[in-house]
């Protein structure tokens, strides 16, 4: 997996691209708390080019969204694939996260 972070506007955008796992989650989660510590607090995960996530993956997703939270911010996720949209309702996590069907979306652009 590799990711990449932008700012646009008040919103801080993280595009995954490829696979959320184990392997690569603790540096997903270190880089979105540092922007969190400096300051950002709405945030914007892209899946548009996500197409696996596995039960770590999720689990630090579920951390980001209480530790975001907590600093009074919103986390929305954005474009995922059928295969990870059965992910969420079947782990009942699609309750939890606002998801929006594209980044457009989630932006709130038309």
């Amino acid at each position: 997996m590799t990711f990449s972070i932008e700012q646009l506007e008040t919103r801080t955008v993280v595009a995954v691209d490829g696979q959320l796992t184990i392997n690569n989650r603790g540096e997903f989660k270190e880089r979105v708390l540092a922007r969190l510590a400096e300051g950002d607090s709405d945030f914007v995960i892209d899946f548009t080019d996500a197409d696996y996530i596995d039960s770590s993956g999720l689990g630090v997703l579920v951390s980001l969204s209480k530790h975001i939270r907590d600093e009074n911010g919103r986390l929305k996720l954005a474009a995922l694939n059928e295969d990870l949209r059965r992910l969420f309702a079947l782990t009942k996590l699609d309750s939890l996260f606002d998801i929006a069907d594209t980044r457009a979306a989630a932006l709130g652009e038309s």
